[in-house]
């Protein structure tokens, strides 16, 4: 690429996850800044290198999408922080798509029909529209299970189940938005049951379309899934930086499903945030746990840290999940209008 013009990008939000990718873009020799979208009024009017801690730009964030629509950019890096309910960002990467723009997001999207035509089809209709693709990648989902887990699969002969778990610590995440409202922690389970609530529908949402997307590269449909979710309550009141969760309310939520296959195969993914990892001894090392049953068995470990303790342990899944979104700019541009997904290193097939 670098005999090449760059790559011309709008950085879609900047929380946490936005930071980070902004600052990617701002360093990277072959993307050019010349959009960025904000939420909050306060950050509207700044230099996106002021926010990004970076030398100043050029580039003044704004809160109106219709300015970020006259741009002419080449993609748009999507990262705003999930919401409730799972479809309310849908609109605005319309827009974008249609405008012409293809759309790299970090919070969703990763395999819209598992969702079906109603929720899929004017996503896809902004895609033909603006000649556009879009795409949901990330580290998990987009790379643990789509990428390295069915990968693994591909040593076996013979295949009966898959377990995928996931643990995230949570105890140093500032934002009370985040741990109090998306991760549920702090809930009393006397008066709301989030395992069954909206938390549960978004979250659904998202992942069953990792299941899908799996079930997909396997050749063997999903016949249904089914959820187990489970809640840890607070033994002690934890002190987090984001404020107190009370003894007795929600601590940890482990989010899992197991999405039985045509053939079937057995594929559970279970997802661990906790706001203290010594509650659940039982989690072992690392990030990520896979086991692969089948013949042979396989057993993957994943762990990504900044090798630093006194460093935040989110900050290096952030730097992840950005690099897996800016690693995958080039194959996105080239992908024909539409939904793209990358495609996965050859995983188990019964049949050839």
């Amino acid at each position: 690429m670098a005999s090449q013009r760059p790559v011309r990008v709008i950085q879609w939000a900047t929380g946490a996850m936005g930071r980070t990718a902004l600052r990617r873009i701002i360093d990277h020799p072959d993307l050019e800044l010349i959009g960025c979208y904000v939420y909050s009024d306060a950050k509207a009017g700044r230099d996106a290198g002021d926010i990004a801690r970076r030398p100043a730009t050029g580039v003044i964030a704004t809160n109106d999408i219709a300015q970020i629509l006259a741009l002419d950019a080449d993609v748009v890096i999507h990262t705003p922080r999930i919401t409730l309910p799972y479809e309310a960002m849908n609109a605005d990467v319309a827009r974008l798509l249609a405008s012409g723009k293809n759309v790299l997001s970090t919070a969703g999207f990763h395999y819209p029909e598992a969702h079906g035509p109603e929720y899929a089809g004017p996503l896809l209709a902004a895609c033909q529209a603006g000649r556009s693709s879009l795409a949901g990648l990330g580290v998990n989902p987009g790379f643990v299970v789509e990428r390295l887990t069915l990968a693994a699969t591909g040593l076996c002969h013979e295949l009966e189940r898959i377990t995928i778990e996931e643990t995230v610590d949570a105890s140093a995440m500032a934002s009370p938005d985040f741990v109090f409202g998306l991760m549920g922690f702090g809930a009393d389970p006397a008066n709301t049951d989030i395992t069954t609530g909206p938390l549960a529908a978004l979250y659904t949402s998202l992942f069953s379309e990792v299941l899908h997307l799996a079930a997909l590269a396997l050749a063997d449909p999903v016949v249904r899934i089914a959820p187990a979710h489970e809640t840890t309550l607070a033994p002690r009141d934890i002190l987090l930086p984001a404020g107190t969760i009370p003894r007795g309310t929600v601590a940890a939520t482990r989010w899992r499903w197991t999405a039985t296959l045509q053939s079937g195969v057995e594929l559970t993914l279970s997802i661990l945030w906790t706001a203290d990892p010594a509650l659940h001894p039982e989690q072992g090392l690392g990030h990520w746990n896979v086991h692969i049953e089948g013949r042979p068995n396989v057993r993957l470990t994943l762990a990504i840290d900044e090798g630093d303790p006194a460093l935040p342990p989110a900050r290096a899944l952030t730097d992840a999940t950005i690099a897996v979104a800016i690693a995958a700019i080039p194959a996105l541009l080239a992908a024909p209008a539409g939904f793209y997904a990358l495609p996965a290193p050859p995983a188990f097939r019964a049949r050839l």
